[in-house]
């Protein structure tokens, strides 16, 4: 590649949650229906460049699994598309998070849109870690950061994962 694409184009919505540690975008190449393939090599590229080391997805699929592949850029893939299995994938999600974190990764956390249900595993994230003393802190922590409104679907991953701290209390 030459010229201003050499380096590509960061995924859209990259928001940082904690600098140079961990970030969250919508997928790289863009939703479903819009998805395109050139643009998800492009954003791959600039993951890359900007020394991504691991690539966490929440869409339960492996729909980009293989480009990460390609480049040798871990990944996993975990399900939240049934809030009902929250607590359970949450707990896993989490610590997987949290190694990558410590271990000095860099890591991008996506699902198809930069939805509720990506900015409340955030929030739930920042509740799991203690960054965060309560539930609405988070909340309030995520929107700030992401300059977008929490609903009720990251509230219930919020919820989820307050519960899962206290021990199911």
């Amino acid at each position: 590649m030459r010229g201003k694409w050499a380096a590509g184009i960061p995924p859209k919505h990259l928001t940082w949650i904690f600098k140079y540690s961990l970030a969250v975008s919508e997928r790289p190449g863009g939703f479903t229906a819009n998805h395109r393939r050139v643009r998800r090599s492009e954003e791959i590229v600039w993951l890359k460049g900007h020394e991504f080391t691991k690539v966490i997805s929440l869409l339960g699929t492996s729909h980009n699994v293989s480009a990460y592949d390609e480049v040798a850029l871990a990944s996993s893939v975990f399900d939240l598309s049934s809030l009902s299995d929250g607590p359970e994938v949450l707990g896993d999600l989490y610590t997987e998070l949290d190694a990558a974190i410590d271990g000095g990764e860099r890591v991008l956390l996506h699902h198809d849109e930069l939805s509720d249900l990506t900015l409340g595993t955030v929030a739930g994230y920042l509740v799991w870690t203690e960054k965060a003393t309560s539930g609405p802190q988070a909340i309030r922590i995520t929107e700030h950061l992401t300059g977008r409104p929490l609903g009720p679907v990251a509230r219930t991953i919020v919820a989820d994962t307050v519960k899962l701290t206290s021990g199911g209390n």
